[in-house]
């Protein structure tokens, strides 16, 4: 899986806006992420459909006016499957040809909460069902074999290098998931965030090993604030490495001191987040995915230091960090 540009595939993760008043910023942000000519970005759907209509109006959108091809976030929990049906059906009359199947996250703040039994119990059904409904519109309509033809249906899916904590998951067990995503008809893996570069690589060999064929993208996060770090642990229970997360806070604590407007976490982040996709790249990964959590220049500048720019994505060479503590980034964070 490489880029259409011949060079390494790149492509954002973005979450809807949560309210009409933070569209404009979305979209700005959006303006510069696709002005990058990304190879594709993804929009997050949230567990029981909860933003479904922000999420599709955004996916509409982007079908209709961006060159960039658009991946719908798509979950099951908390979905009947006759919900599920109804909204993929609304989807791929929408134009979206690639979907990231996911079961998704349990509602918070029901301890004893379970899936009802007229529901898709896990992604691998979820990725059956695209399936399922793809084949059966092909079937019943010329015109959706033809469209299936000329742009095949995509279905991309969650791998989780360090297992995964909320399910009790090692790592073994997710090759094993992966496997079965995989033989259900997922067409490519977007890894969850991980902050040792070993995690994906061993993650990718024992897939391998395990018969997994389809390509893994690593997907980085840009860590350029500590608290952000702090809610993504809370969040996934990947924990950043102790020195990483003390580097960031210190350096806020001197600008904030010293009234220095300069962010030196961002910086750090920046440059951590831009050697996790060097040593990714360099160990044959096909791509980077980037989490933007609606912040286009941290993701940019990783590129940037790496030497992927909008102008360069032809170039399969990648120039090198410019940073001098990149150069000792596995031992100043501890990994």
């Amino acid at each position: 899986m490489s880029s259409i540009f011949g060079g390494p595939l790149v492509s954002f993760e973005l979450m809807p806006p949560r309210q009409p008043g933070s569209a404009p910023k979305f979209w700005g942000t959006v303006k510069k992420l696709m002005d990058f000519r990304p190879d594709f970005v993804s929009v997050t759907y949230g567990a029981g459909g909860k933003n479904a209509d922000t999420a599709h109006e955004v996916i509409a959108q982007l079908v209709r006016h961006t060159p960039v091809q658009p991946i719908a976030h798509f979950t099951c929990v908390g979905m009947s499957r006759a919900g599920v049906y109804e909204e993929l059906t609304k989807y791929l009359r929408t134009g979206v040809r690639t979907f990231l199947a996911l079961r998704g996250d349990p509602p918070v703040g029901i301890p004893n909460w379970a899936p009802a039994p007229d529901s898709l119990q896990s992604a691998v059904e979820l990725v059956a069902a695209i399936r399922e409904i793809e084949e059966k519109a092909c079937t019943e309509s010329p015109s959706a074999a033809l469209r299936n033809a000329f742009r095949p249906l995509t279905i991309a899916v969650a791998a989780f290098p360090n297992g995964n904590p909320a399910a009790g998951t090692g790592v073994d067990d997710e090759v094993n998931r992966l496997l079965v995503k995989q033989a259900a008809g997922a067409n490519f893996a977007i890894t969850q965030l991980y902050w040792d570069p070993d995690v994906y690589v061993d993650f990718v060999a024992r897939s391998r090993r395990a018969g997994v064929h389809i390509p893994i993208v690593p997907g980085i996060l840009p860590p350029v604030e500590s608290r952000r770090l702090h809610r993504t642990a809370e969040l996934t229970g990947i924990v950043a490495p102790h020195g990483l997360l003390e580097s960031m806070e210190e350096a806020e604590r001197a600008d904030e001191e010293s009234g220095n407007t300069s962010t030196h976490a961002y910086d750090i982040g920046v440059a951590y987040a831009a050697w996790l996709a060097r040593q990714a790249l360099e160990a044959g990964a096909p791509g980077i995915h980037l989490y933007t959590f609606n912040r286009a220049e941290p993701s940019l500048d990783v590129l940037r230091r790496i030497g992927i720019t909008h102008d360069e994505r032809d170039e399969h060479e990648l120039r090198p960090v410019p940073t001098a503590a990149a150069h000792s980034l596995s031992l100043q964070y501890q990994i």
